[in-house]
This record gives structure tokens, C-alpha cells and sequence, in this order.
């Protein structure tokens, strides 16, 4: 089988759907598949072009034998809704021509979280008379608005107007949460064709540490102290103001360390925050490479998910959640109640806390910290819950809807 991919995030991004892809697409080819993968220069989230890496009109190279072709697109940071949208129609647009000079694929794929590429995909199959997967990762448009990052107008209206298109063209919707496909099947798609394939982690790469990365631990002063850590794309829909109030609060605990790693639309603002308020427990580091997030996890006691305080976080099951588990850390919850706080809850690996709330997520930190046969019953059971979602297993299940459609 011949897999074409569209994907508007690829290593060395390390962002959720970059990582998915990826690690989906290597099991493919481990398999015997020929899997090509349509994307732009790396660039997530800062927009700004990886080092060695440029924003070409066309290159190919190859990753662990996944075929990767990189168009040109209109590049800027993950922050301003035109900016952002002139983005993702100059990779609907690149990615489609690309997606022509593609031989024999069998069936194309298109990801969200923003559903141009979906179109590209959409429109590849049409043209090349192959079925069309559409891999839902986001209610798109509905977070633009949850976030405040644009109000409901005429031009959200036509962009739900599209959505509704794909879902009712694509052939299959392979849902990334139940809670997603129970909201297509109430908006009236065709329920025989959802899937849903949870995220995962890869238990090869993330395992237990036997304690701290020494020369990280040693270069941000973090031996011996317990560190909350938030890790990931520092975006407008993960509430960031609130963890740095909470490290306000945690002074007096010499102790606990609060860490922010990654970049996005947020970051500057935490920075500011950290600055304005002169807090000497918390660490900032920059981006890192999805190589190294294993030695970062290693720097961290518990893990922070955080997500603002709007309905629709209710459906979404943050990706990092899975990586923790891996590596046998306890994480903090402080989201919407939903399908992501039912799976930490019925595995007992960590704590669920109400969004938003600075008093409950410092509760939180120091029930772990303080409660010691708490906090090493959660490391146990965050570690042992790992199995259920594991890529390899991901991966099969979506072969398997795959074979389906082309036989």
C-alpha cells in the first residue's frame, strides 16, 4: 500500500501532530508500506525556519524510509488569525500541486488541526480517484473562537461551512477522541465512517528515568528539587498566566521548582510575567528537539496539562498526557471536565483539579510533594497505564481502516 500523507507539522517539529505522524508513519514502513509525506519547512511554533532546513519551493529527503517532500509556504509564528490562515491556504495550495507529482498512492490522508490541508487531501482524491481519510485532531474552527482569538463572524460561519463539507466528502475520519466523534455524529456525519485511534507514545523512546538527566539537572540548579513541569507549545488555550500565579504562590517552598519548556504564541507573555514578578523558583527553557524530550521529561516530578476553562477542551485528550505515562510521571490536570480527565482518573496517574483555578493546581503540587505513598502509588500507576496507548498498536489500527477502504 502506497500512503500519502498530508500533514502541515513534520520532525524536526516536535509538536503533537508532528510527533503522530511520524512515529504512525514509521510503523508503516516497518510494515512494508511506501508511505510519502507532503509538508512545509520546518518552522512550529516560533515561524521561524529550523536550522539547515529552507522554506524551497520543493525538496525530498527521507526519514527512517518515510518518503518526505517539502513544499514552500507562507511562513509566520503560531500567533495573528490572517497571518495564520495566509499560512495554512499557501500549504492547501503547495501541498496539492506536490500531491500531483506523487506516483501510484493508493490513499491520501489529510490532518488537522486546521482543516486546509484536509481540503488539499480532499481535492488529491478527487483528482487521483483515490479514497480520501480525514485525521480529526481538532474541532477547527470551534477552538479559534474557545481561545478568543477571533469572534464568531461571517468568516468563522463559512469556515464551519467547510468543515461540514469534509466530514460529509471524506471516505473515513479517523477521530483522535470518542468525545469528537460523538460531536460529528450529533452534527449529523455518518457515524459508519468515524474511527477513533487515541494518541499514544512510543514505549521505545520514552521509559521510566532512573532519576534526573545529570548535566540538565546540574545546568539548571534542579538536583534534589521537586519540579513541576509544563512542557509543550506555550499556546493562548493552555492558560499559562495561571501556572506562573501559582509559582508566586509557591515561593516560600524552596524546594519545588516550576519549569516551562517550549515556545508559542504564550511565551513572551510568560517571560513577562516571570520577569515582572521577580520569581526565582521557576525555569524557562527554549523549544527543544523531540530527541531530547525524554531527558527533559527525566528533569520533572509531576507533569502540568493545563487548558483554559471552555466547553470545547472538554473533547480533547492533550498527547503529552501519554508521554508522561511512558516515562512514569504523575501528571496534574487543570482542564475541563472530559474524556482526557476520565483517563487519568481510571488509571490513577495523577491528579484532576478545576481549569483555571491557581488555589487547586498549588493544592495539586503540594499533595504530590507532601504526600509521599500518594505521589509513588501515581508514578506506579502512570507507569503501568502506558501499554494501552501504545503507538505500535495506534499505528495497526489505523492500517487496518486503511485496508478497508482500498480493497
Amino acid at each position: 500500500m502506497h500512503i500519502l500523507f498530508l500533514t502541515d507539522n513534520f520532525p524536526p517539529e516536535g509538536n503533537a501532530p508532528a510527533t503522530r505522524t511520524y512515529e504512525h508513519a514509521r510503523e508503516w514502513v516497518k510494515r512494508g508500506h511506501k508511505v510519502t509525506v507532503i509538508t512545509g519547512a520546518p518552522n512550529f511554533p516560533e515561524g521561524k525556519v529550523f536550522e539547515g532546513f529552507k522554506n524551497s519551493w520543493y525538496s525530498k529527503s527521507d526519514l527512517d524510509g518515510i518518503n518526505v517532500v517539502r513544499v514552500k509556504t507562507y511562513i509566520t509564528a503560531n500567533e495573528g488569525f490572517l497571518k495564520r490562515i495566509l499560512d495554512f491556504l499557501s500549504f492547501m495550495l503547495s501541498g496539492f500541486i506536490a500531491g500531483l507529482f506523487v506516483k501510484k498512492p493508493d490513499i491520501i490522508v489529510g490532518t488537522s488541526p486546521q482543516f486546509f490541508t484536509a481540503v488539499s487531501a480532499w481535492a488529491l482524491s478527487g483528482v487521483r480517484r483515490k479514497p480520501f481519510v480525514f485525521e480529526l485532531r481538532d474541532i477547527w474552527p470551534a477552538s479559534i473562537t474557545a481561545v478568543g482569538a477571533m469572534k464568531e463572524s461571517f468568516v468563522i460561519k463559512l469556515l464551519e461551512k467547510l468543515e461540514m463539507f469534509l466530514y460529509r466528502r471524506a471516505d473515513s475520519i479517523i477521530s483522535v477522541t470518542h468525545a469528537f466523534k460523538k460531536e460529528l455524529i450529533e452534527r449529523g456525519v455518518n457515524s459508519d465512517k468515524i474511527e477513533v485511534v487515541l494518541n499514544g507514545v512510543d514505549l521505545q523512546k520514552f521509559q521510566p528515568a532512573s532519576d534526573k538527566d545529570p548535566l540538565l539537572a546540574s545546568t539548571y540548579n534542579l538536583e534534589g528539587k521537586f519540579v513541576a513541569g509544563y512542557i509543550g507549545t506555550h499556546g493562548m488555550a493552555h492558560g499559562l498566566e495561571k501556572i506562573v500565579h501559582v509559582a508566586e504562590q509557591l515561593q516560600e517552598y524552596g524546594n519545588i521548582r516550576i519549569l516551562f519548556v517550549g515556545g508559542g504564541a504564550a511565551r513572551k507573555r510568560v517571560e513577562e510575567l516571570v520577569a515582572e514578578k521577580k520569581l526565582n523558583n521557576v525555569i524557562l527553557i527554549n523549544r527543544q528537539p523531540k530527541e531530547l524530550m525524554p531527558k527533559i521529561w527525566s528533569l520533572c516530578d509531576i507533569a502540568l496539562v493545563p487548558l483554559v476553562n471552555n466547553d470545547l477542551f472538554k473533547t480533547v485528550i492533550p498527547s503529552k498526557i501519554f508521554e508522561c505515562m511512558g516515562m512514569g510521571i504523575p501528571t496534574l490536570l487543570s482542564l475541563p471536565e472530559g474524556e482526557a480527565t476520565s483517563i487519568v482518573r481510571s488509571t490513577n496517574s495523577g491528579l484532576v483539579v478545576e481549569s483555571e483555578n491557581v488555589k487547586e493546581i498549588k493544592g495539586g503540587i503540594l499533595q504530590l510533594y507532601e504526600n509521599k505513598e500518594v505521589y509513588s502509588q501515581m508514578k506506579a500507576n502512570s507507569f503501568a497505564s502506558a501499554s494501552k496507548f501504545s503507538r505500535v498498536t495506534n499505528a495497526d489500527a489505523m492500517l487496518g481502516i486503511f485496508s478497508k477502504l482500498i480493497s
